[in-house]
């Protein structure tokens, strides 16, 4: 099943974007090659999907109060930021925003079901094993 028909919109396809295993190398999740800082990885989910599951690391900004002007967290002020969502397609919204913003963004094609689905960690709000919601 592609992301395409996983996700609402058809509109979903960019120029800027990088698999979950991209992500997670450009984040450090797994090994980190060159020496390069680590980016980012900022989840733009509802609080609710946040909670439900997580990637270790991650920052949170849901995309509605990224919409609304709100500041993004310190981490993302100063190195590359990769964004995730759900399933791909808000990710795609914060880049543009971000971008507007002077931000280096990309997203994470299929979002965080890509990111479960090629076995990397998602953790629930103790720290356990979390869940993609």
């Amino acid at each position: 099943m592609t992301s395409h028909s996983r996700g609402k919109r058809e509109d979903c396809d960019g120029p800027e974007r990088v698999t979950a295993p991209g992500a997670a190398a450009r984040t450090g999740h797994g090994q980190v090659t060159g020496g390069a800082e680590a980016a980012v990885l900022l989840d733009v989910r509802r609080s609710d999907e946040w909670r439900a599951g997580h990637a270790p690391g991650a920052v949170h900004l849901p995309l509605e109060a990224l919409a609304a002007g709100a500041g993004l967290p310190a981490e993302a002020g100063v190195r590359p930021v990769v964004v995730i969502c759900r399933s791909g397609c808000r990710s795609q919204q914060a880049v543009e925003l971000l971008r507007a913003r002077g931000v280096e963004a990309v997203d994470v094609v299929g979002g965080m079901r890509a990111w479960a689905d090629v076995g990397l960690p998602v953790v629930g709000p103790a720290g356990g094993n979390g869940c993609v919601a």
